[in-house]
């Protein structure tokens, strides 16, 4: 009540001793220390949990403190042996690859590099634009009767082009690409406009087949699609289901997820901030957030759905799961022990309010519950609940 953080509050606090008290607050934290149990309410580094605090000890300056990592490390339930990992690798293990990608000299990206390596140029010819492009070409180092043709070209054509390098007609040949796009593309639009536009054989004969079959060219003809029907289904009775997702953006990770009944009621929804990497952890975390959760509420039999079949394959097989995780991961496996627990796979079509909620959860600082249903989850509820369908195309 009077704390936060370790620190006294600054606000008032309506007690008879607590006005009192505070005068002497900095005393009474002087002359105390944490015992440890979890950790959560513990600052490594000012709080006195292992004799002084740390930052009196090392002579840290306050405005230093502000930099320095305020994490949480997660602890297996049970004693496990000390691990040396490669943290370059999901796995932990430095393999001859992730060695040698580590030694390597890293070059720039070129841009042209896989328009030269395509499966439509022989290696031959690539090899030779690669050496050229390169400067590795017995060749004189400027030919100027070669640039001197092209400025020709340019002035015929009426164009602006600078020849300094091989670079500059590379840049060339990328823009005539996309003349060329446009033009196929206002060629194409023309003949859907003119109703002709099919990808189907002129005349999809035996011979023509016997022709193509000689010449050894393999037809690919357009696969059939089909629509799926996806509708969220309850959990069985005395049962909960929870539908939970990951969102991934080049600035940030985030988890969601949504308990409901087996009568479509709502019973709790989280969102969270994850700062994974990658959406595959963002997905495990949210994962592990819902037996967390399930485990704190007391509910022991669960249904846990997820519209990612990594995410299902994981809980078969532990070895899917990064090191970063694992600790978090060993826990969550204990807590699934003592109840029921079937993981099912969901079309993402079907899993609209748990990936909503994962939106929400990049904007949060830290997990955030609600016990009622979140307006920006209430049309998809609703439509759960009702059993309405939704469509997935799928090319068979």
């Amino acid at each position: 009540r009077v704390l936060r953080n370790g620190k006294v509050v600054n606000y008032h606090v309506y007690s008879s001793l607590w006005s009192s008290i505070k005068q002497e607050a900095t005393t009474i934290l002087e002359n105390s220390c944490w015992k440890v149990g979890s950790g959560c309410s513990i600052d490594l580094w000012t709080d006195s949990w292992c004799g002084n605090a740390l930052a009196e000890t090392l002579n840290i300056h306050p405005n230093v403190l502000i930099w320095l990592p305020q994490k949480q490390v997660v602890l297996p339930f049970e004693p496990l042996p000390d691990v040396l990992v490669w943290s370059g690798n999901d796995k932990g293990l430095l393999t001859l690859k992730d060695a040698y990608n580590f030694k390597r000299n890293h070059f720039p990206v070129l841009s042209w590099a896989k328009v030269i390596w395509c499966i439509d140029v022989p290696p031959s010819r690539s090899l030779l634009v690669w050496r050229i492009m390169l400067d590795k070409l017995p060749t004189d180092d400027k030919c100027e009767f070669a640039f001197g043709l092209w400025r020709w070209l340019a002035t015929s054509l009426n164009l602006v082009l600078q020849f300094q390098s091989m670079e500059d007609i590379w840049n060339l040949c990328d823009k005539a690409r996309s003349n060329w796009k446009s033009s196929m593309t206002w060629i194409a639009a023309n003949v859907v406009l003119a109703g002709n536009h099919t990808k189907a054989l002129s005349s999809g004969t035996i011979n023509d087949f016997s022709m193509l079959k000689a010449f050894m060219v393999t037809v690919h003809p357009p696969k059939p699609m089909s629509l799926k029907e996806v509708i969220w289904q309850p959990p069985p009775p005395q049962w909960i289901k929870c539908n939970t997702d990951g969102a991934l953006t080049p600035s940030a990770s985030a988890c969601g997820g949504i308990f409901r009944n087996s009568n479509a009621e709502f019973l709790c929804a989280f969102a969270s901030k994850t700062d994974m990497a990658s959406a595959f952890s963002a997905e495990l975390c949210g994962f592990m957030t819902a037996i967390e959760i399930a485990d704190a509420r007391g509910w022991r039999n669960m249904l846990i759905e997820s519209d990612s079949m990594l995410v299902v394959n994981a809980y078969k097989s532990s070895n899917l799961v990064s090191w970063s995780l694992s600790n978090r991961w060993f826990n969550c496996l204990k807590l699934a022990g003592h109840m029921n627990i079937i993981v099912s796979h969901i079309f993402r079509e079907g899993n609209h309010c748990a990936d909503r909620l994962a939106n929400i959860g990049l904007n949060l600082d830290r997990l955030t519950l609600w016990n009622d249903v979140p307006f920006v989850v209430k049309d998809s509820f609703e439509s759960n609940r009702l059993g309405k369908p939704f469509y997935k195309v799928v090319h068979s």
